[in-house]
């Protein structure tokens, strides 16, 4: 297989050097290995893994997170990629099987557009915190980006040589960088396919490093990421709005400089640290313009309705507008001004 290994380590169990050998035996030209800062009473296994020339292991000083080992480890791969097709990457307490490593390989190979998700079917053996967590993550995904998946947590991907340079510009350095990943195939129009795979939790999954308030926290975080921008982009329309009537102005002039000044600090927000979208702004801004127009006019008749037919005053009536076209705004610019195509395909499985 064109196809490299990658397997971000922190502390790993003496199993790692079992499961670099196996992915050798199974077809994988090469096995990338990335030390995350590991203690010293690691050092022996890492080491061990160099006697075999197959085997490239890279190392931090310290340890930096899985994602940081990931963009490591992907940095390494496309520099040093020569024909291969692509990466995939996998966890280091044998959490994934290697037959299943082979299965999206395979499929990465046969689709070398797309990024391959190994989904875990979350069965009734999976830990509680575990479910839950990918429950939750898993609609909420779907929720703010339109992508129905089964598994948004899963370690085990086959991600394309020419994907990696976006992935190595996401600033994200933990857990939350996988889930940065997704979002950013949804901006770009990369392709997901999910392979299933079988689901293993050795131990309850103790031996996973994932803080499942900390780590979820963050990648709960990303999700809200359009959420918060446009929570401050609306503190500066208001803001505006209240500042230009107090003074004196009408209701479309307040209108128009509240919404130009929130446009301008709301699209590039959007573009470049929610949507990750690489759109030209020739493409995207005429879309997101008439947008704004068109939400503008609607807002004002909202503001005007609600004034007139409840007596409700301006200033609330302006929230209560821009808050009813809160949703249909995001379902807009997520589906529409910057997203690529519908990138979402789901791997038949036999």
């Amino acid at each position: 297989m064109k196809i490299t290994a990658l397997i971000p380590a922190y502390n790993p169990e003496p199993e790692l050097k079992t499961i670099v050998s196996d992915l050798l035996k199974c077809g994988f030209e090469r096995v990338v290995v990335v030390n995350d800062g590991s203690a010293v009473k690691s050092r022996e296994i890492f080491h061990d893994l160099t006697h075999d020339n197959r085997v490239i292991l890279l190392e931090h000083a310290v340890n930096l997170g899985k994602g940081a080992a990931l963009k490591t480890g992907l940095n390494y791969i496309y520099c040093n990629a020569g024909d291969h097709t692509g990466v995939v990457t996998l966890d280091a307490d044998g959490q994934h099987l290697i037959e299943d490593a082979v299965k999206v390989a395979n499929t990465l190979s046969i689709h070398p557009d797309c990024l391959v998700l190994g989904a875990r079917g979350f069965n009734k053996n999976v830990p509680m915190r575990s479910k839950i967590g990918n429950a939750l993550t898993k609609y909420l995904f779907r929720l703010l980006t339109g992508i129905r998946l089964t598994d948004t947590q899963t370690g085990l991907r086959g991600i394309k040589k020419g994907y990696i340079p976006t992935l190595l510009k996401i600033n994200s350095n933990g857990y939350e960088f996988e889930l940065d990943m997704l979002l950013a195939c949804k901006y770009t129009g990369i392709k997901i396919i999910e392979e299933t795979i079988t689901t293993v939790y050795k131990d309850g999954n103790k031996s996973s490093y994932f803080n499942p308030i900390i780590d979820s926290m963050k990648i709960y975080f990303v999700l809200f990421r359009f959420s918060i921008t446009s929570i401050i982009s609306a503190v500066i329309d208001n803001f505006i709005f209240i500042l230009f009537f107090g003074i004196g102005f009408n209701i479309i002039s307040c209108q128009a400089a509240s919404r130009v000044l929130a446009t301008i600090f709301n699209y590039f927000a959007v573009k470049r640290v929610v949507f990750y979208s690489n759109k030209s702004d020739s493409n995207t801004l005429p879309k997101y313009i008439l947008l704004v127009l068109v939400s503008g006019i609607v807002s004002y008749l909202l503001i005007v309705f609600i004034n007139s037919k409840f007596s409700i005053p301006i200033i609330a009536a302006k929230l209560i507008s821009e808050s009813a076209i809160f949703i249909a705004n995001f379902a807009i610019q997520r589906d529409f001004i910057f997203s690529g195509r519908d990138n979402t395909k789901k791997q038949a499985t036999t």
